[in-house]
């Protein structure tokens, strides 16, 4: 378990942060820039040193202001990834990665070379120097050497805001692969909601030094208190599913949740696969009967469970469908015209394409 009980104080600028993370897997600290995320990994790490507070990892404190405990840079075994991939120019590939390797002796690799090369797949680039790669394909060696330097922890600081949006559609499989395949504890910056959406089991939302939301990725990225970090138009559910069959005369694929089925743009996939769709707010709408003739494909039997009233003109709906919660955002003359109201029976409406599984919207979870 990883514990971060911090505060940081600095002119015009203070950081409080309480939260612990489980001991693999992503957890995300998301917020808008000057939100404090960079500023808890760089405490994490021992770059900064918070006012007071602890920062732990399975019981054992990096810092701890009250035991007068503050591990050097050093000791900490934490490998830190930057938004720029920081390689050494003068090296090649595999000297950059065995870089990372001599940080610690030869019996204390439980990451082999091997492994990390055919994790990344960078085995092709080892004879190259840094100038000649891609922004992605650098990326990819400099979160190598990360991991061959034999982590506890490793720190992720908003690694693909330097990318074009072709060089992280490349690198977002590698790090889905990272998370899904390395027993290790990731804490991950981004300000991006369709990365935190597709990579993150847990997420810390922050905005402006303050800790708002902690909790499951689902069930903070739905929250109103994240609305002024994601914005009015990136209000979604994400919703835990399974690929249950493809037609591939219409190129479709559906897939299953608990308590139905969403049909979407083909996902090479297989049938089987746990995957995890984001379907926006803005692309429900809500019926109070059956839609006959309609283009959209995906008609579902919802409850209204919550109406929450914005301002301007828009209203939230909190929809169950099943035992799975999704929000629509209509407007509040729409709210008032169709009587909506917590525990009428309604149907939603859901656009295919707004879980294209093409689109960085959609991810697999497992």
């Amino acid at each position: 378990m990883i514990e971060i009980d911090i505060r940081i104080e600095r002119p015009g600028f203070a950081l409080e942060a309480a939260f612990t993370a489980p001991n693999a897997g992503v957890t995300a600290l998301f917020g808008r820039s000057g939100a404090g995320k960079t500023t808890i990994i760089q405490a994490v790490a021992g770059v900064v040193r918070p006012d007071r507070g602890r920062i732990a990892i399975n019981g054992e404190a990096f810092f701890d202001s009250a035991a007068r405990i503050d591990v050097p840079i050093e000791a900490r075994r934490v490998g830190y990834v930057f938004q720029d991939a920081r390689l050494f120019p003068h090296l090649s590939v595999e000297r950059n990665l065995r870089y990372g390797e001599r940080r610690t002796r030869a019996a204390e690799r439980p990451i082999r070379f091997d492994a990390v090369i055919d994790l990344l797949g960078i085995g092709h680039l080892l004879g190259r120097r840094p100038h000649t790669l891609s922004g992605g394909e650098r990326q990819r060696v400099a979160i190598g050497r990360a991991l061959l330097s034999q982590p506890r922890l490793l720190l992720m600081d908003e690694p693909l805001a330097a990318l074009d949006e072709a060089r992280k559609s490349e690198i977002l499989p590698y790090l889905e692969r990272l998370r899904d395949e390395m027993a290790l504890p990731i804490l991950y910056v981004s300000h991006s909601t369709d990365e935190v959406q597709r990579l993150a089991d847990m997420v810390v939302a922050l905005r402006e030094g303050r800790q708002i939301a902690v909790g499951p990725v689902g069930e903070v990225m739905s929250l109103p208190e994240i609305l002024p970090i994601i914005g009015r138009f990136d209000v979604g559910t994400l919703v835990e599913c399974v690929v249950s069959r493809h037609d591939a005369d219409y190129a479709l694929s559906t897939l299953a949740f608990a308590g139905g089925e969403l049909r979407v743009p083909q996902v090479d996939l297989p049938v089987g696969r746990r995957v995890r769709a984001r379907v926006r707010a803005r692309d429900v709408a809500i019926a109070l009967a059956r839609p006959e003739d309609v283009s959209v494909s995906n008609l579902l039997a919802a409850t209204v469970d919550e109406i929450r009233l914005q301002e301007g003109p828009y209203a939230d709906i909190g929809l169950t469908v099943g035992v799975t919660r999704f929000t629509a955002t209509v407007t509040r003359e729409s709210v008032e015209r169709l009587a909506l109201r917590p525990g009428l029976a309604v149907w939603a409406m859901v656009k295919s394409v707004a879980v294209d599984g093409r689109s960085p919207d959609f991810g697999a979870s497992a």
